[in-house]
This record gives structure tokens, C-alpha cells and sequence, in this order.
């Protein structure tokens, strides 16, 4: 069995313990919460070794007794910033999972800076594994096999990841960007049917020319969102009706 790396079983709990010597005045839980509040409050780039220290009015060293460096912080920190998932109760696959991946957008977007590490780190620690294991458990009974319930889960994560990356990305440039977001779509639409040669572009100049984004009230809607989401869910719809090979 392989050996587990000091974060994972600092997570799980999985780490020996000694009974020796005076009981600590930290713990990880309360360096992890630490480090979330100044994540929340002041961006990620805001958290170090020495200003998580400093919240938790320790010198730095006495941090890496329970943190062995700031990637393992970022590491515990991208799970425990997570809540609970939702409850399936009596909805469907199709209902739980729908509100499944919004809610996980919606996280994103409560906590941008988890954008950031959601790209970089894999769902490692107890709470982003619920979240895997209750979106699996929701296909079971499907007929999918493993493979294919494991691939509907990232798909609809990494939708959500990259809804709220879109969002985030709007919102983020300020006052301005947001009263030009406002017709934003509409005139994109506009300089598009200017430029775009029909005889090049067939398919998208007829498209601009017709109007599509004529009445756009901004970049981004949830109606957009809806869409994306149940074109996936029709596909993984599609995929369990399919007679088996």
C-alpha cells in the first residue's frame, strides 16, 4: 500500500500520535481557518506562512509542526473551504445533479480565490470527496459503469469551474467593465456583422446578421447557464438509454 503524503493524512486524521510533552496550543483546523479568513477578506496572494502566523499570533516556524510548507496549506485550505454537499432526499439523478453542479459554481463564485486551486489541486481531502461520492451515488442504478459516472462527475466540475471562471472574470474588472457588460454582448454582436466576410464565415455571419445578440442584457445569464447544464444532462440522459453494447 502506498505510503500516504503527510497532507492527506493530516486530513484524514491518519497521522501516528504521541502523548508526550505538553499538548499543543494550535492544531491544523485552526491555521486552516486562519488562512481562509485572509483568503476571503484580502485574495489568496495574501496568504503566506508569516500573515497566517501572524492571525494565529505564533512565530512562522511554529506553523510547519502542522503544515509542512504553503502548497500543503493551499492543499487543506481547497478542502476545507468546502461545505457540505446537498441532500439527495427524493430528488432524481437528473434533479440532484443539476442542483449538484450549480451549487458547486455558485461555491466558486462565494470564494473566488478557490478558482485558483480547484485547477491545481485534486480533490484530496474528506469534504471535495463527498461531493465526488454523492454525485457518484447519484448515477448508481443508472446502468453506467464506473468509468462513465466518474466522467459525467468531471464534466459537470469542470462546467461549473469554468461558468464561474467566466463570471468571476467579468465581475472582477470593476465599475467599468460591468456598465460595458451591460450592452457588452450586444455590441460584440454588432462589430461581428461588421467584419465578418459571409463568404468566409458562413455560418457565424449569418448568425450576427440575424441578430442573436441583439437583445443580450449582458455577457453572461443564467439562462445561458441552464442551457449548458441540461445539454450535458441530456447527454448523460442519452448515454443510459443506449442499449448496451
Amino acid at each position: 500500500m502506498a505510503e500516504l503524503p503527510p497532507v492527506v493524512a493530516r486530513m484524514w486524521d491518519r497521522e501516528p500520535t504521541t502523548r508526550r510533552g505538553p499538548r499543543p496550543r494550535l492544531d491544523l483546523a485552526t491555521i486552516t481557518m486562519a488562512a481562509i479568513e485572509i483568503a476571503d477578506t484580502e485574495g489568496l496572494a495574501a496568504v503566506s506562512m508569516s500573515n497566517v502566523a501572524a492571525q494565529v499570533g505564533v512565530a512562522p516556524m511554529a506553523l510547519y509542526r502542522y503544515v509542512g510548507s504553503k502548497d500543503e496549506l493551499l492543499t487543506v485550505m481547497a478542502d476545507s473551504a468546502v461545505p457540505p454537499p446537498p441532500e439527495r432526499a427524493n430528488l432524481s439523478w437528473r434533479a440532484y445533479l443539476a442542483t449538484w453542479t450549480r451549487l458547486t459554481r455558485d461555491l466558486l463564485l462565494s470564494r473566488p480565490w478557490l478558482l485558483d486551486l480547484r485547477q491545481s489541486i485534486p480533490p484530496m481531502g474528506p469534504r471535495r470527496l463527498l461531493w465526488l461520492d454523492r454525485a457518484l451515488d447519484a448515477l448508481s442504478g443508472t446502468g453506467l459503469d464506473d468509468g462513465q459516472k466518474f466522467n459525467a462527475a468531471t464534466v459537470l466540475t469542470g462546467y461549473a469551474l469554468t461558468d464561474a471562471t467566466l463570471k468571476h472574470s467579468l465581475g472582477a474588472g470593476g465599475k467599468e467593465l460591468a456598465a460595458r457588460a451591460k450592452g457588452g454582448a450586444t455590441e460584440y454582436g454588432e462589430i461581428l456583422t461588421e467584419v465578418l466576410d459571409p463568404a468566409t464565415y458562413p455560418a457565424l455571419s449569418a448568425m450576427m446578421r440575424s441578430g442573436l445578440l441583439r437583445d443580450s442584457t449582458g455577457w453572461t445569464e443564467d439562462a445561458d447557464f441552464r442551457f449548458g447544464l441540461d445539454l450535458l444532462l441530456d447527454g448523460i440522459e442519452a448515454l443510459i438509454a443506449r442499449p448496451a453494447r
